[in-house]
C-alpha cells in the first residue's frame, strides 16, 4: 500500500476485521493491531476519549463504569452521528442516547449488579472533529468491590485487561493523573508487566491543571522520569462545570492550548501537548503499527482460510450417509467440550463472567482451600481408635498378599 490514501485506509480495514471477529464471538479471536486504553478509575480515561469526539457519550458515576470492553472506532466525516454494531443501521445523533445505549447493552450482558464481561461493545462515531482512530476502552482498576460485586473483582478486571495488553499487536495507552505519584500509576504498573522495555506503551498525563502550586510534570513530559519509547503527552480534561454546561469543543481545546502556552514549565513543549496533538500521534502510531503488523496478520488469516477451505473440501467429497462425517463432527464437539471444560476449571474461559456466585474452578478452589480445612478441624477424632481402624484398613487392602518381612517370619516358624 503506497501513498497517503493507502495508509489512511489501514485503520478502516482493521475496523472491518474487528467487527467481523466480534460478530463471530470471543472464541474466534485474532491478534489485531489495536490501542487499548488503561488506567485507574479516576485517571480521566473517559474525559480523554470524550475530548477526541467533543461530546459526552460515556457512562459516568461511582464504581466501575466501563464494565465491558468498548471498541471505539472514530471516523472522520462531514456529518456527526454514531452507530452500534449490535443495532446496525440505526443512527444516533443524540449522544445522551448513545450513553444510555452503552449502559443498557452493558446491563443486558452483565446484569445490573456491576458485574463485568469480556464481550465487547462496538461503537462507531462519525465526526468532523476526529481523525481515523480505533481505541479499546477497558474497565478502570478498582480496589474495593461495591454492590453485589465479588471480592475478587480487582483480579477479574486485571485478567480482562491482560487479555488485551499482553498481545504484542496491542499498543497500550496508559492514562495517569498528574496529581498522583507516577511510580504508583495503576496503568504504568500493568503496562510494565507486559511491556517491561516500554516499547508498546504511550503515556498520557491528565489533570495537569490540578497539580499543587509550585509543582509541575515537566520531567515526566520530557520523558526523563520513567522513560517510554513512545514518550508522554499531557492533556487538560474539561472540568465538571464544562461538562455540565456542555462547553463547546472548540472553546475547550482553545482553553487547553492557552494553558500550555502560558505555563512556564510547558510553553517550550506546548506544540507536543494537548488533545489535538495526542489524536494526531495516535492516528500516526496506529497506522504505522498496522502497517508493520499487517504482513504477519495476513499470513495468519491465509493459514486459517486454507484450513477452513480444506475442511469444506473434505466434507464436499464425503457422502452424507458416510459415518465418518458424524464421527468427525462428534470428535470436534468432544474436543470443544474438553477445551471449554478446561478453561472453566482454569478460570480463563467463559465469555460472560459469573458475578452471582462462584462456579467452575473457583468453586473447587474454595471447597479445597476454605471448606475442606474447616470441616477437618471440626471433626472430633479418637486417635487410638483411628490408628486401630487404619491398621485394619492396611491389612484389608493387602488381602491375601503379605509383605516380605511377614513372609520371612512365617518361614522361620516352620523351619
Amino acid at each position: 500500500m503506497s501513498g497517503n490514501t493507502g495508509m489512511e485506509q489501514l485503520i478502516p480495514i482493521v475496523n472491518k476485521l474487528q467487527d467481523a471477529f466480534t460478530q463471530l464471538g470471543v472464541h474466534m479471536t485474532l491478534d489485531l493491531p489495536q490501542i487499548a486504553v488503561v488506567g485507574g478509575q479516576s485517571a480521566g480515561k473517559s474525559s480523554v476519549l470524550e475530548n477526541f469526539v467533543g461530546r459526552d457519550f460515556l457512562p459516568r458515576g461511582s464504581g466501575i463504569v466501563t464494565r465491558r470492553p468498548l471498541i471505539l472506532q472514530l471516523i472522520n466525516s462531514n456529518t456527526e452521528y454514531a452507530e452500534f454494531l449490535h443495532c446496525k443501521g440505526k443512527k444516533f445523533v443524540d449522544f445522551d442516547e448513545v450513553r444510555r445505549e452503552i449502559e443498557s447493552e452493558t446491563d443486558r450482558v452483565t446484569g445490573n449488579n456491576k458485574g463485568i464481561s469480556n464481550i465487547p461493545i462496538n461503537l462507531r462515531v462519525y465526526s468532523p472533529n476526529v481523525l481515523n482512530l480505533t481505541l479499546i476502552d477497558l474497565p478502570g482498576l478498582t480496589k474495593v468491590p461495591i454492590g453485589d460485586q465479588p471480592p475478587d473483582i480487582e483480579q477479574q478486571i486485571k485478567a480482562m485487561i491482560m487479555q488485551f495488553i499482553k498481545r504484542d499487536s496491542c499498543l497500550i495507552l496508559a492514562v495517569t493523573p498528574a496529581n498522583t505519584d507516577l511510580a504508583n500509576s495503576d496503568a504504568l504498573k500493568l503496562a510494565k508487566e507486559v511491556d517491561p522495555q516500554g516499547i508498546r506503551t504511550i503515556g498520557v498525563i491528565t489533570k495537569l491543571d490540578l497539580m499543587d502550586d509550585g509543582t509541575d510534570a515537566r520531567d515526566i513530559l520530557e520523558n526523563k522520569l520513567l522513560p517510554l519509547r513512545r514518550g508522554y503527552i499531557g492533556v487538560i480534561n474539561r472540568s465538571q462545570r464544562d461538562i455540565d454546561g456542555k462547553k463547546d469543543i472548540t472553546a475547550a481545546l482553545a482553553a487547553e492550548k492557552k494553558f500550555f502556552l502560558s505555563h512556564p514549565a510547558y510553553r517550550h513543549i506546548a506544540d507536543r501537548l494537548g488533545t489535538p496533538y495526542l489524536q494526531r500521534i495516535l492516528n500516526q502510531q496506529l497506522t504505522n503499527h498496522i502497517r508493520d503488523t499487517l504482513p504477519g496478520l495476513r499470513d495468519k488469516l491465509q493459514k486459517q482460510l486454507l484450513t477452513l477451505e480444506k475442511d469444506v473440501e473434505e466434507y464436499r467429497h464425503i457422502r452424507p450417509d458416510d459415518p465418518s462425517v458424524k464421527t468427525k463432527a462428534m470428535l470436534q464437539m468432544i474436543q470443544q467440550l474438553q477445551s471449554d471444560f478446561e478453561r472453566t476449571i482454569e478460570g480463563s474461559g467463559s465469555a460472560q463472567i459469573n458475578t452471582m456466585e462462584l462456579s467452575g474452578g473457583a468453586k473447587i478452589n474454595r471447597l479445597f482451600h476454605e471448606r475442606f480445612p474447616f470441616e477437618i478441624v471440626k471433626m472430633e477424632i479418637d486417635e487410638k481408635e483411628l490408628r486401630r481402624e487404619i491398621a485394619f484398613a492396611i491389612r484389608n487392602i493387602h488381602g491375601i498378599r503379605v509383605t516380605f518381612p511377614f513372609f520371612f517370619k512365617i518361614i522361620a516358624v516352620y523351619i
